[in-house]
């Protein structure tokens, strides 16, 4: 009998890529006692427990401003506004990302335009980002894909030589740091995600916009509260984007625990990256002057069909993050793409696996995907 199956014997086997019940059974009561504050207040729209989350936030990103909002996307629409982006507009983002980075362009009016990934890290490739630049292009939006922070310092410096800005998508990654910086620190704006299974998730939804300006901060707040600066008096063309004071009060008690959380994680990440040493599973690079915070442990197979099976049939859920690339969406059809545009982010579309990481796993589940993944395909 291995180690794992000693272990497992009296318990449920099947591991899931990530469960949210053992974090709410851990701390159950903080939780409902933090929502019980809320519903005694009706403080429910926005209010102080969603400031204070914004306050608390914008100290651990080490930023001087935090505006919360509604999601993730709502983040990103907001963050382009601000940026002045709009018709006509080009803004570059990845191929390989979740699809609501482009989303936050194309809300705007503007037009993302899609840069491939490098073949290592799967990050933004910043050696192809010149050729993207046009007299229409305002900025780069670039995403810390699976938590792995992207090369900022050379996106940066292609930014600062043709006048444009940078931005983060920072929803993947929660305390990640480049070069010791916090992500969402380093551009004009970091947007975060705050959907269930994230790093730091609220109980439905919510998201934060992260800047050093207060002009920035300002606009996006009026831009969140139905355009006003005074309430009934309508400044511009606003949204109802605001944090729900119920997730703010729940995501400042998860604050709390990001830490511990992260170091988890990242336990896991680098024991995955040390352990898992069959030949047939390609794993992300991180260099060593990022601390990624492996949100998501992405790998390549070339049979990813017959690998994802094998799992599933021993026992243990693996995903699909993401199987199509942004430029080959339907939705993007009318921009002209084709398949060939971005082959790094499209090899790694068809090729990826989403192996199952949370801090809450137990040592039997770790070591069981780390033998599942030694022994596929005869290694």
């Amino acid at each position: 009998m291995t180690a794992w199956e000693g272990m497992a014997a009296d318990m449920d086997t099947y591991i899931k890529r990530i469960d949210l019940t053992r974090d709410y059974e851990a701390h159950r009561e903080e939780y409902l006692k933090a929502i019980e504050k809320v519903c005694r207040e009706t403080a429910f729209s926005g209010g102080k427990y969603a400031d204070a989350f914004d306050r608390d936030f914008a100290e651990y990103v080490g930023v001087p401003y935090a505006c919360g909002v509604n999601n993730g996307t709502s983040a990103l629409h907001l963050a382009m506004l601000a940026l002045g982006v709009g018709p006509g507009d080009e803004v570059i983002v990845p191929a390989n990302t979740y699809i609501a980075t482009a989303w936050g362009v194309s809300y705007t009016g503007a037009t993302p335009v899609f840069a491939d990934c490098t073949p290592d890290t799967w990050e933004i490739d910043p050696s192809g980002l010149e050729a993207k630049i046009t007299p229409r292009t305002k900025g780069i939006l670039g995403v810390h894909l699976y938590g792995q922070p992207f090369d900022y310092a050379k996106v940066r410096e292609i930014a600062d030589r043709h006048g444009i800005f940078v931005a983060e998508d920072c929803a993947q990654a929660h305390g990640a740091k480049f070069q010791g910086r916090m992500a969402g620190s380093m551009g004009e704006m970091g947007c975060f995600s705050f959907y269930p299974g994230k790093n730091l998730y609220a109980f439905g939804e919510g998201g934060s916009i992260t800047c050093k300006e207060e002009t920035y901060h300002r606009h996006m707040t009026r831009l969140k509260n139905q355009g006003c600066d005074v309430r009934y008096y309508h400044d511009e063309v606003g949204f109802n984007y605001r944090l729900e004071g119920l997730q703010g009060a729940v995501l400042s008690v998860s604050l709390k625990y990001l830490p511990q959380w992260t170091k988890r994680r990242q336990e896991i990440g680098w024991r995955y990256l040390r352990e898992i040493t069959n030949p047939l599973i390609t794993m992300q690079a991180h260099p060593d002057d990022t601390e990624p915070v492996f949100h998501l442990f992405v790998v390549q197979v070339e049979e990813r069909d017959g690998f994802v099976k094998y799992m599933a049939d021993a026992g243990v859920e693996c995903n699909l993050h993401y199987p199509v690339p942004c430029h080959l969406q339907k939705a993007y059809a009318r921009l002209g793409y084709k398949k060939g545009d971005c082959p790094n982010a499209e090899h790694l579309a068809e090729h990826c696996v989403t192996l199952p990481l949370f801090p809450e796993m137990q040592e039997w589940e770790i070591a069981r995907v780390v033998e599942l993944c030694n022994c596929f395909g005869g290694a």
